[in-house]
């Protein structure tokens, strides 16, 4: 009897409340741990990811109401939303050899600006780009387009309102430009105003001689580079023809008298 009792003195003696405390909290620093280490990460992706999403599906908001202000002279819409993990910046439609801008011409130089130089047109956009996700977007021209900030490449998210009709020959170009009066960019929660100039609206029609060929390019922005989205528009849903200087061919019949009909608008950024 007295060896039992010496023996169940020993085990109680063995239980103590500091090494239990130690323990448990051994096991909640190790737990809090193995969140930090793997779970925090997956936890910023997602947020990442959300807020890219978010993003795009803003832009494609804006670009509607472009489309109303353009399209259906709505004079003012505004949409109000949310720019997570990143910067939306206005540029206006400033001429400069770094600028994004689209050039117009045809074999026969019929197609020209009001001083005679070739048709040029500086669109501007409405950019955002995410610090986080390592991506940029705008709303360039009427269309959404996406491309990572370290790489190249670049992809249309939606795509602007051009076409060509075959039945009479004619070929549609709307351009849209931007302007703000202030230097103007959001972070967080922001609303989006914006106004049709209609002193800027203009529809000019070109009547385009058989033979002669209607050539559009494409200049990117030195910083903004959307080039194979546009790339991939003219020659996947236009069925255009490349040109490595002229540019895209416009799918005309050039055995026929051909319409070009360029739509011109400019929006008024008020806020964002």
């Amino acid at each position: 009897m007295q060896a039992v009792r010496t023996t169940k003195r020993r085990n109680e003696h063995a239980v103590s409340e500091a090494i239990g405390f130690i323990l448990i909290f051994g096991i909640i620093i190790s737990g809090i741990g193995l969140v930090t280490l793997y779970g925090y990460p997956i936890l910023i992706q997602q947020q990442t990811n959300a807020d890219e999403q978010i993003m795009e599906k803003n832009l494609i908001v804006l670009q509607n109401d472009v489309k109303s202000l353009a399209y259906k002279t709505v004079p003012y819409k505004e949409t109000s939303l949310k720019i997570g993990g990143g910067t939306m910046v206005v540029h206006n439609t400033t001429e400069g050899s770094g600028n994004a801008h689209f050039e117009i011409t045809d074999t026969n130089n019929l197609i020209k600006n009001d001083d005679g130089s070739p048709y040029t047109f500086y669109p501007g956009d409405l950019r955002y780009e995410s610090a986080s996700a390592q991506t940029g977007m705008s709303l360039e021209n009427g269309a959404v387009v996406k491309r990572m900030l370290a790489q190249e490449g670049s992809a249309m998210l939606a795509e602007p309102r051009w076409f060509v009709d075959d039945q009479t020959n004619t070929a549609v170009i709307y351009l849209i430009g931007f302007n703000s009066t202030d230097a103007m960019s959001r972070a967080g929660v922001g609303t989006v105003k914006m106004a049709l100039d209609q002193t800027k609206t203009s529809s000019t029609s070109y009547e385009i001689p058989a033979d002669d060929r209607i050539y559009v390019k494409y200049i990117p922005n030195s910083d903004a580079d959307y080039s194979t989205a546009w790339d991939n528009y003219f020659e996947n849903t236009l069925k255009m023809t490349g040109n490595p200087v002229a540019g895209y061919m416009v799918p005309t019949d050039p055995k026929k008298t051909a319409r070009l009909v360029i739509n011109r608008y400019d929006i008024i950024i008020k806020s964002v």
